[in-house]
C-alpha cells in the first residue's frame, strides 16, 4: 500500500473518529434527554451539565478531549510527519463540527480543540486550559472562554513557534473556526440572552 493512501486513510479515520458524538452517546447511555434539545441546542458538554448531570458532562468532555488527543500522538508516533500531524488534528476538529454520522451538525468544537492542541503541543494545550478556567472563573460564559482562550494560545504560538509553520498554520484555522462556530454566541452575548455555565 502506498504512503499516501496510508497518509489519506489517517485523514479520513481521524474525522470518522471525531464525527462520534460523546454528548449524544453518553446522553443516551444514561437515559439522558438528548443534549440537542437543551440550552443552546449544541450536543456538547455544556448542554449535557444543563441536563443536570455532572458526571455525564465530565465524560463527555473527556471523550471529546481523547478523540482529538488520540489521532493526533498516535499519527505523530507512527509517522513523525508534522503535516500529517497537523491534518489529522484539523481533521479530527472538523469530524466533531461537522459529522457525517449527525447530518454534519455537530458541537462547537471547545473539547476537541483541547485535544488536538494538547497533541500538537502539550504546552499550547495547558496554555488553552488555563486561560479557558481562568475567564470561566471570571465570566462563567464557556463560549467567552473559547473565544479568549484560541486566540490568546495563536499568539502565543505565533511568537514562540512562529518557525512551525505546520502547527502555527492548523491553529489559526482552528481559530478561526471557534468564532465562526461560536457565531450565534456572539450574538446571545451581545443581547444579553448568552446563558451562564449551569444554566439552563
Amino acid at each position: 500500500m502506498s504512503t499516501l493512501v496510508l497518509q489519506v486513510a489517517a485523514i479520513v479515520a481521524a474525522y470518522l473518529l471525531g464525527s462520534v458524538n460523546s454528548a449524544i452517546l453518553v446522553s443516551r447511555a444514561m437515559q439522558l434527554p438528548d443534549p440537542r434539545t437543551e440550552g443552546s441546542g449544541n450536543p456538547g458538554a455544556t448542554n449535557v451539565l444543563r441536563a443536570g448531570n455532572k458526571t455525564a458532562a465530565a465524560v463527555t468532555l473527556l471523550g471529546d478531549l481523547l478523540k482529538g488527543l488520540v489521532p493526533v500522538i498516535l499519527t505523530d508516533a507512527m509517522t513523525g510527519s508534522t503535516w500529517l500531524v497537523s491534518a489529522v488534528a484539523l481533521a479530527a476538529l472538523l469530524g466533531h463540527v461537522y459529522p457525517v454520522y449527525h447530518r454534519f451538525r455537530g458541537g462547537k468544537g471547545v473539547a476537541t480543540t483541547f485535544g488536538v492542541l494538547l497533541g500538537l503541543n502539550w504546552m499550547l494545550g495547558v496554555l488553552w486550559a488555563i486561560t479557558w478556567l481562568a475567564v470561566a472563573l471570571l465570566f462563567r460564559y464557556s463560549s467567552v472562554s473559547a473565544l479568549v482562550a484560541t486566540p490568546v494560545t495563536l499568539g502565543f504560538a505565533l511568537r514562540f513557534w512562529w518557525d512551525d509553520f505546520w502547527t502555527t498554520g492548523v491553529l489559526a484555522v482552528i481559530t478561526v473556526l471557534v468564532f465562526w462556530r461560536h457565531a450565534s454566541n456572539i450574538r446571545d452575548l451581545a443581547s444579553g440572552k448568552e446563558k451562564k455555565l449551569g444554566e439552563r
